[in-house]
């Protein structure tokens, strides 16, 4: 090594180097760092039920990416509010997404949600509302939250498998499981020559040309989002990722219902129990009482939640299956 050579131009002669040796091997080869196939997943194990006492809980791995999705079930009252220009909007299904630095062995701070946190929460959130009931079929507000325990690329596919199988094991009559992959690109500017890769890991998003995510049922498509560092993606580049992106989430569904063929029958014994009924707007005060005072004595005795629409919609939520049919007898005696 010539000593009048910089210590930052030896890193970026061999950066630059492995990468054009990376992408070689793909090129030519057909053969990733990892020794996969292009077309190859890693390897895939999931678990349900990995916390007993959350309403719904299950942990997704694939290769070196690992993430463990929550869903607690609470009543309708308590959906987000977003308070913003429009007129006031509330959403029922929400996703929070954590990326703690030790899931890429790193030491810094922990501070509050970043850029990355927030964008890869809504993805996985988008990607999974067509399939959650409505309120009028499932009347619970859900809240799912993704903690990355180990990330080595599409941590965000990761938490739409996870998210998929948190649900349904909290008994959420989910219309079918949900299932993303992330796709990458390497080509070769000169010839044309490219090769579409499945399931992309951290390296191959660093040196290659494309990280596209697709996420979707096993009948289409429900989500997707493209990062790409080349001028433009062909119709034949993209038409040969989307198929290789739907035989890649057929296999992966496959393995998720391995773990949980469906939604459970039955919901946790710890979540709450949702009764809506249906009262004359009318009879709304008489329920509340003067200041609130029949409606907090009667929760308190039931040990129930009673929220009360405008329009005489009624949930009473609670654990206790007794309580709660106490209270409805209560609510229709008034």
């Amino acid at each position: 090594v010539d000593h009048g050579e910089s210590y930052l131009s030896i890193y970026a002669n061999n950066e630059s180097l492995l990468k054009q040796e990376v992408r070689n091997g793909i090129l030519q080869e057909g053969i990733r760092p990892d020794g996969r196939r292009p077309d190859q997943i890693r390897p895939i194990w999931a678990q349900v039920s990995y916390l007993p006492r959350a309403h719904g809980s299950a942990i997704f791995t694939r290769g070196q990416t690992q993430v463990l999705t929550t869903v607690t079930l609470g009543s309708t009252a308590e959906e987000q509010r977003l308070d913003s220009i429009s007129p006031a909007t509330s959403k029922r299904y929400i996703h929070h997404y954590n990326f703690p630095p030790y899931s890429v062995g790193e030491v810094r701070r922990m501070r509050g949600a970043s850029r990355r946190d927030i964008g890869h929460g809504a993805l996985a959130e988008r990607s999974l509302l067509p399939v959650v009931p409505d309120v009028d079929e499932f009347p619970y507000t859900l809240r799912l939250v993704t903690e990355v325990v180990s990330s080595n690329g599409s941590t965000s596919m990761a938490s739409v498998c996870g998210s998929s199988l948190a649900l349904m094991d909290a008994g959420v009559p989910i219309t079918a499981p949900v299932a993303g992959v992330a796709m990458g690109l390497v080509t070769d500017p000169e010839t044309g020559v490219f090769t579409v890769l499945t399931d992309i890991q951290g390296m191959e998003d660093a040196l290659g040309d494309m990280d596209f995510k697709v996420a979707g049922t096993s009948e289409g498509v429900t989500g997707i989002q493209m990062d790409i560092k080349v001028k433009g993606i062909t119709t034949e580049i993209m038409r040969q990722a989307l198929a290789q992106a739907h035989d890649g989430r057929q296999f992966i569904l496959g393995k998720m219902l391995d773990a949980l063929a469906g939604p459970r029958a039955e919901m946790s014994k710890f979540a709450p129990r949702v009764t809506r009924i249906k009262i004359n707007p009318e009879k709304i005060g008489a329920i509340i009482g003067p200041g609130g005072k029949n409606i907090r004595a009667l929760q308190e005795e039931t040990h129930t939640k009673i929220d009360i629409e405008d329009d005489g919609t009624v949930s009473v939520a609670s654990a206790d299956s007794v309580g709660a049919a106490t209270a409805v007898e209560r609510i229709l005696g008034l």
